[in-house]
């Protein structure tokens, strides 16, 4: 499950260069449930999943297809 998305200096950075979101999500969670819970809640593709484990915190790199621009996602969900 998401929890969040991350609205830091360096995820704004990534919607812009890499067309990647980035959100905090149940440690939990696998990568191929990332991907579907992503593509289905914002109807989208998603092309690759990144995970990070910080703390007691996980954190998904959400890799978009190039005909799905980020920054069309982060405005839509209040990140910019």
């Amino acid at each position: 499950m998401i929890l969040k998305p991350i609205t830091s200096e360096k995820a704004v950075k990534l919607i812009d260069m890499e067309n990647t979101l980035l959100f905090q999500v149940e440690r939990q969670i696998k990568k191929d449930e990332i991907k579907r819970e992503v593509e289905s809640l914002f109807s989208v593709k998603v092309s690759a999943v990144r995970t990070h484990t910080r703390g007691n915190r996980k954190f998904a790199y959400v890799k978009l297809v190039k005909t799905n621009p980020a920054i069309d996602v982060a405005t839509k969900i209040g990140v910019i």
